[in-house]
C-alpha cells in the first residue's frame, strides 16, 4: 500500500535509505507541536502536507520534533485502531510526519496525554480515579485501574510498531495524578499499612502516609508501562512529563529515556532558572520546553520574540540541558509555517552554543537543598512544585543568583554521602528533615563544611548546634509569625553598617519593625561547629526575596553567604541582572553568564534585551590559565593572574556569554 507521500506504509522509518537519526539521549534541539484534539476536529490531516513538514525542517533543522497524538481531551489525532480517534480524517497525517522526518534523519516524538484522558473516562467510567466524596474524577484515570493495560500500553505499541515513531513525550502524568479513593486503592492502602481506613482530608490522621502510598502507586504505574513497552519495542524512547524534576524531587526510579518538562509561559526566566537546576543533577539526559507564546492581560495568546526565547534557552543551556519550544497546531493538525521564522533564529542561537554547552557538568559551589522530606509533607498535591517549602526555596534561589552566586538545586539523594563536594550548603525554610540526613549535615559542618539555614522553622531543627534557646512565646503581631530564637553568641556579620548584635527590628523590610516595644531578636546567628560554621536566619528570607519588594533581603542573604564562603571559585560583580554558572565540558572550565535584565517577572513579552556590563570577574582556579576564550565567536579575552586569582573584565553580556578557561 502506498501512502500520501508515495512511500510504502511498511515503515518508512526503517528503510535502508533513511539517514540515521539521533537517539533522544543524544539530541539537543527540538520543536514541540500540539493542539489537544477534540470532538470538533473533523478534518484532521486536510492541510498536513509533505511540503509543510519539509518547510519546518528546512527553516529550523531540529534534531527532533514532537507532534500531537493524544491530548488531554483523550481524542487521538491520527487514525488509531486501538484508541479513540477524532471524528474525521483526511488521509493519515501521522504517516506524513513520519515519512518526511525519516527521510531527513529527524526524530519524531509524540505528545501523548497519559493519566489525563477525559474521553477514556467518558467511555469507561470505571477507569476514573475516585474523589474523596465518592464521585468519579472527570479527567484523571486511576493508576490502580485497567486504563494503563487496556489503552495506554496498546496505543504506545501501535505508535512504535505500526508507525515507527521514535518515542513519546507523555503529558498529564505525575502532575495530573490525584489521590484515588476507589475501592481497590483504599483496600490496598489498608492492607499495606494496617490502618482502619484512608483519610479524606489533610487534617485527618495518616494523611502523609496516604499521600506517600498514592505517590508510590504512580511510580509503579510508570515503571509498569515503561517496562511493558520496552519489552516489545526496546528502542521506543519515553519521557513522563515532569517526572523526577521540580515536581518530583527524588531519584529516578523508572526506565525513562530522558527527562523533560514545559516551564511556565509567564515569568519564564525565573521558571527556567529553577526547573533547569532541578534537572541538571539527575543523571539522565534532559531538556526543557519553553512556550513560544504567552498570555496578555485580555487572556489571548501572543507570540514571544526571538530574543525572549533565546534568553529562556540560555538559562537551560547554561545548566547543560537540551532545549525545545512549543508552538500550537491548528484544529486540523496543520500549522503556520511562518511562525518558524522565530524558531529559526532561536535555533541558530542554540546551535552556536551546542558544542560547548550540551551535557556540560556544573561545578559544585553552592548547594541549595530542595528537601523531598519537607516538600512532600507540605505539598497540597501528590506531585507539584508548589508548597510553602518550595516558595521559600525559589525565593532563596532568586536572592542567591541575583547576587551572582553559582547555585545548584539538590535533594537529599544528591547530597547523601557527597556533602563534602559542596563548599556551602543552603537549607531554605522547611519543617522536616529525616533524622539521619540532619545528622549527616551536622557531621558535614563538623568536618569543615559551611551550612546556612534560612528560616526559623528550619533553624529550629538545629537549635542545639546553633547554641540558641528557642523562645517560649510567639513573636509580636506582624508579618513575621514564625518562631525566633535568642542567641548566646553575637551576630558576627556586619551588613550595610549594622553592627554585630543586629536584630530583626533593625530591618524594616523583614518583620514587625513598627512595633517599637518588641523585644530585640537576632536577625541571624553564626556558630562555630567543629571545623566548620553553621548560620541561621531567624525569619523567612525566601518569602521576602521571592516577593521582590526590596533588595534588603537579597543583600542580607548575600552577606551571610559570603561570610560563610568568602572565596568561591567564581565571583562576578557589576550587575545584579546576570546569572552565573560554573561548568566543565570537554575537560575545560566554563564561566556562563546569562543576562536576566528587564521586567521579565511582571511583563509577559520582551521586545529587546539591553546588554549588561561591564562586569568584573574573579576566578580562583589555581595556576594561571593558558588562555580564556569568549564563545560564541572564539575571541581571546585579556586577563591578569596573581596570587592564585585570575581577573578579567567583561564589557557586556548581550544575552549569553561563555568564557572557556584553558
Amino acid at each position: 500500500m502506498v501512502s500520501l507521500t508515495g512511500v510504502s506504509e511498511t515503515n518508512a522509518a526503517d528503510t535502508a535509505s533513511s539517514p540515521k537519526r539521533l537517539k533522544r539521549s543524544e539530541s539537543f534541539l527540538g520543536i514541540h507541536f500540539d493542539f489537544h484534539a477534540g470532538p470538533d476536529c473533523k478534518e484532521v490531516g486536510k492541510n498536513t502536507t509533505p511540503e509543510m513538514v519539509a518547510a519546518i525542517l528546512d527553516k529550523v533543522r531540529p534534531d527532533y520534533i514532537q507532534i500531537d497524538c493524544k491530548g488531554h481531551p483523550g481524542y487521538s489525532s491520527y487514525p488509531t485502531k486501538v484508541g479513540n480517534p477524532v471524528p474525521g480524517f483526511v488521509g493519515d497525517p501521522l504517516r506524513v510526519w513520519r515519512e518526511v522526518t525519516a527521510a531527513r534523519g529527524v526524530g519524531l516524538y509524540l505528545h501523548y496525554s497519559g493519566v489525563w484522558d477525559s474521553r477514556a473516562i467518558q467511555l469507561h467510567p470505571d477507569w476514573a480515579a475516585i474523589n474523596a466524596d465518592g464521585s468519579p474524577h472527570k479527567n484523571a484515570t486511576s493508576v490502580f485501574g485497567p486504563y494503563v493495560d487496556r489503552l495506554l500500553i496498546p496505543q504506545l505499541r501501535e505508535l512504535a510498531g505500526d508507525y515507527g515513531v521514535d518515542g513519546a513525550w507523555v503529558d498529564g502524568e505525575c502532575w495530573a495524578t490525584v489521590p484515588d479513593y476507589g475501592a481497590a486503592a483504599v483496600k490496598a492502602f489498608v492492607a499495606a499499612t494496617g490502618f482502619a481506613n484512608a483519610p479524606r482530608k489533610p487534617a485527618e490522621p495518616h494523611w502523609f502516609e496516604w499521600m506517600e502510598f498514592q505517590r508510590e502507586a504512580f511510580r509503579k504505574y510508570l515503571r509498569h508501562y515503561l517496562a511493558e513497552v520496552k519489552r516489545t519495542n526496546p528502542d521506543f524512547a519515553v519521557a513522563s512529563n515532569w517526572a523526577f524534576s521540580d515536581h518530583m524531587p527524588e531519584p529516578v526510579s523508572a526506565q525513562v529515556a530522558f527527562l523533560s518538562g514545559d516551564f511556565s509561559p509567564q515569568n519564564s526566566v525565573n521558571s527556567a532558572r529553577f526547573s533547569a537546576r532541578c534537572l541538571a543533577n539527575q543523571g539522565v539526559s534532559w531538556d526543557l520546553m519553553a512556550w513560544s507564546f504567552a498570555n496578555v492581560k485580555t487572556g489571548t495568546r501572543q507570540q514571544k520574540t526571538a530574543v525572549q526565547l533565546q534568553r529562556e534557552a540560555a538559562l537551560v543551556l547554561a545548566q547543560g540541558g537540551g532545549f525545545q519550544a512549543y508552538f500550537t497546531q491548528r484544529r486540523d493538525g496543520s500549522l503556520d509555517v511562518a511562525k518558524m521564522d522565530v524558531m529559526a533564529e532561536v535555533a541558530k542561537f542554540c546551535r552556536e552554543r551546542q558544542e560547548f554547552c550540551h551535557r556540560a557538568v556544573i561545578v559544585p559551589q553552592v548547594a541549595l537543598l530542595y528537601s523531598r522530606a519537607s516538600h512532600y509533607r507540605q505539598s497540597p498535591q501528590l506531585f507539584t512544585p508548589n508548597s510553602p517549602a518550595v516558595r521559600s526555596l525559589r525565593g532563596v534561589l532568586q536572592g542567591l543568583v541575583e547576587s551572582q552566586h553559582p547555585v545548584q538545586i539538590v535533594s537529599e539523594h544528591h547530597l547523601r554521602g557527597r556533602m563534602s563536594e559542596w563548599p556551602l550548603i543552603v537549607l531554605p525554610e522547611c519543617e522536616h528533615l529525616d533524622v539521619d540526613f540532619r545528622d549527616e549535615l551536622v557531621s558535614y559542618v563538623k568536618r569543615g563544611g559551611r551550612l546556612l539555614v534560612a528560616g526559623p522553622k528550619a533553624a529550629a531543627l538545629f537549635v542545639k548546634e546553633l547554641d540558641v534557646v528557642p523562645e517560649a512565646e510567639a513573636p509580636p503581631t506582624g508579618s513575621v509569625r514564625l518562631e525566633f530564637g535568642v542567641s548566646k553568641a553575637e551576630f558576627a556579620t556586619t551588613w550595610q553598617g549594622v553592627k554585630p548584635g543586629a536584630t530583626a527590628r533593625n530591618f524594616g523590610a523583614f518583620g514587625p519593625a513598627n512595633d517599637t516595644n518588641a523585644p530585640a531578636r537576632p536577625a541571624a546567628t553564626l556558630a562555630p561547629l567543629g571545623k566548620g560554621t553553621i548560620a541561621a536566619v531567624w525569619l523567612n528570607l525566601g518569602e521576602r526575596c521571592a516577593d521582590g519588594k526590596t533588595p534588603a533581603a537579597r543583600e542580607f542573604l548575600d552577606a551571610l553567604a559570603r561570610n560563610l564562603f568568602p572565596k568561591p571559585m567564581i565571583e562576578v560583580s557589576g550587575s545584579h541582572a546576570v546569572d552565573v554558572s560554573l561548568a566543565r565540558n570537554h575537560g575545560k572550565l566554563q564561566v556562563h553568564l546569562v543576562n536576566t535584565s528587564g521586567p521579565h517577572a511582571t511583563e509577559p513579552f520582551v521586545d529587546s534585551i539591553a546588554p549588561v556590563g561591564p562586569l568584573q570577574v574573579t576566578l580562583r582556579s589555581g595556576s594561571s590559565p593558558k588562555r580564556i576564550t569568549l564563545l560564541p565567536g572564539g575571541r581571546a579575552t585579556e586577563f591578569k593572574h596573581a596570587n592564585g586569582e585570575t581577573h578579567f573584565t567583561v564589557a557586556e553580556v548581550p544575552i549569553h556569554s561563555v568564557f572557556v578557561v584553558e
